[in-house]
C-alpha cells in the first residue's frame, strides 16, 4: 500500500490552518480514510473486480464503492465494509492502537 506523504500544499495548509482547534485530528481522520480507501482499492484490484461488479455483489451503488476508495464519505458504513470484505474473501479487522505522537504524525505527512 502506498504511504501518504506531505506536499508543499499540505505544509501550506498546516501553516495556514494548523492552529485551529481540531485541525490535527481532522488531518489524522482523513489519513485513516485514505488508508482504508487504498486497502479497499488494492483488494478489489487483486480480486479482479470493477467497482460496478463489486457494488452488484454487495448490494451497493457503484458510487458508494467509489466514495469509499476515494475517502469521500461522511459516515463510516461498517455493514457495507463487512459485505465488501466478505465479497473480496477478506476478513475485516478493526484495531485500536496507541495514538501516534504529533511528531510521528508530522513525519507521515511530510515529504521524505
Amino acid at each position: 500500500m502506498s504511504e501518504v506523504k506531505g506536499t508543499d500544499a499540505v505544509d501550506y495548509i498546516r501553516r495556514k490552518f494548523g492552529n485551529y482547534p481540531g485541525f490535527e485530528e481532522g488531518v489524522q481522520q482523513f489519513h485513516t480514510m485514505l488508508e482504508l480507501g487504498q486497502l479497499l482499492y488494492d483488494a478489489r484490484m487483486e480480486a479482479g473486480l470493477s467497482q460496478e461488479t463489486l457494488a452488484q455483489i454487495v448490494g451497493a451503488e457503484t458510487d458508494e464503492i467509489a466514495q469509499l476508495e476515494e475517502a469521500d464519505y461522511e459516515e463510516f458504513p461498517l455493514a457495507l465494509l463487512q459485505r465488501i470484505a466478505h465479497a473480496l474473501k477478506k476478513e475485516l479487522k478493526i484495531l485500536l492502537v496507541p495514538m501516534e505522537t504529533a511528531d510521528e504524525c508530522e513525519k507521515q505527512l511530510s515529504p521524505a
